[in-house]
């Protein structure tokens, strides 16, 4: 039975949560989720197959990092799932831009670069101009961020 002691207390400990330090809360995840899945449901591997954003299937799925992620066909979850590095994002699929600023952003498929080798996705198209502009020292700075900026 609630009874209004229950209430009172649970109205007073609503404000402290909101104060709480980021560490207290939880973590993001170390991958980039959306309703359609990781990194928006798309293939990374076909970004390097210079097809840009293919979606994934849920037929041909990889578990990595935390993440189930989805491909388009076999070929490229196996090798995917033989150099998960070579072919994940960096900054686990967030924002580049928004990593090299500190904070996490979501990203869209289409706001894409391969540099030296390496997938960065972005949060808008003009997010990856303002990225691109300021390579390669947007890189170090996403990087000397990362993974702190995860909470």
């Amino acid at each position: 039975m609630i009874r209004r002691r229950h209430i009172l207390a649970a109205a007073a400990f609503a404000p402290v949560a909101l104060v709480l330090p980021r560490a207290a809360r939880a973590a993001e995840p170390r991958v980039f989720q959306s309703r359609r899945g990781t990194i928006n449901g798309i293939d990374p591997v076909a970004y390097f197959d210079g097809n840009g954003p293919v979606a994934g299937s849920p037929d041909f799925t990889h578990d990595w990092d935390g993440a189930t992620w989805l491909f388009a066909s076999a070929a490229n979850r196996d090798a995917f799932a033989a150099e998960p590095l070579r072919f994940a994002p960096v900054f686990g699929g967030y924002c580049a831009f928004a990593a090299s600023r500190g904070y996490l952003a979501p990203t869209i498929p289409e706001a894409w670069s391969i540099y030296d080798g390496r997938l960065f996705l972005n949060a808008s198209l003009r997010a990856r101009e303002l990225w691109t502009a300021e390579l390669p020292n947007v890189i170090a700075r996403g990087e000397a961020n990362w993974p702190a900026i995860l909470g």
